[in-house]
């Protein structure tokens, strides 16, 4: 791997190797979401605990302060909304020079294994690659599944996951599932751990962190069941006290009850 790379790379990373993405993007297509009225505000007191944050071009302009010591990776694929028939029919958005004006450690696409739009889907993240290969920018392809929350098992998910590997990304982003260890073990670069739909518990948050983590995942990249968590602080901690120091869901869950009871 060339220097450059391997230095934007291990930026995202802790020295032991995981991460903790903190994703503000779902503006791209959701519009002002509960909890993401004000981005600035809400990532705020999240920044400080996180090793990365994934967002658009327009939210890192506008909302996030150029001063920050954070790495940003950079969503780069669009053109749809919630409202839309389909939500896989995305497209580029943001040009490589783009990319390299706003100095971000890496992009980030979807890729809509399955869907009718399948094909573009896979094009868009072939076309980034080779952009970002020629400028030592890293990948990180999400395996998306829009409306259709059925198709979260290890058979699919691990299908989606050699592909984006296959097509060149550094690191894909997918969900959680059972049999955790057989989506990371056929993938041939790292894996973080998408958050998906909110938690009805903190425990129940932690409990599936810590499981895909045990079967492998380099860490996370997570941020409905944080910040629109009634304790976003004391959850981001509880979680990282997973990603970072090997914690058991019982060491986290006291972590996220001493940090409540402060006030965080």
């Amino acid at each position: 791997m060339d220097w450059g790379m391997a230095n934007r790379l291990s930026s995202l990373m802790g020295p032991d190797g995981h991460c903790f993405f903190l994703p503000i993007d779902h503006g791209y297509f959701q519009g002002p979401t509960t909890c993401l009225e004000r981005p600035g505000e809400t990532i705020a007191p999240l920044l400080p605990h996180a090793d990365a944050l994934f967002c658009t071009r327009g939210v890192l302009r506008a909302c996030v302060d150029p001063k920050t010591r954070v790495p940003i990776i950079l969503r780069v694929t669009g053109g749809n909304s919630i409202i839309c028939k389909d939500l896989s029919n995305e497209s580029l958005t943001t040009s490589i020079e783009e990319v390299i004006r706003l100095n971000v450690a890496a992009v980030g696409i979807s890729v809509y294994i399955g869907s009718e739009y399948e094909h573009q889907t896979i094009m868009n993240l072939a076309e980034m690659v080779n952009d970002c290969e020629d400028y030592g920018i890293p990948v990180m392809a999400v395996t998306a599944v829009g409306k259709e929350l059925e198709k979260r098992d290890a058979r699919y998910l691990g299908l989606a996951c050699r592909i984006c590997a296959e097509m060149g990304a550094k690191v894909v982003k997918t969900y959680w599932c059972e049999d955790f260890d057989k989506v990371v073990d056929r993938c041939p670069v790292p894996v973080v751990i998408a958050g998906g739909p909110i938690c009805e518990t903190p425990l129940e948050c932690i409990e599936f962190v810590h499981d895909g983590m045990q079967k492998g995942a380099i860490g996370i990249n997570l941020g409905r069941n944080v910040w629109k968590h009634e304790h976003p602080v004391p959850m981001m901690k509880a979680l990282k006290a997973v990603i970072h120091n090997n914690g058991t869901p019982q060491d986290a869950l006291e972590i996220y009850e001493q940090s409540k009871a402060a006030g965080e």
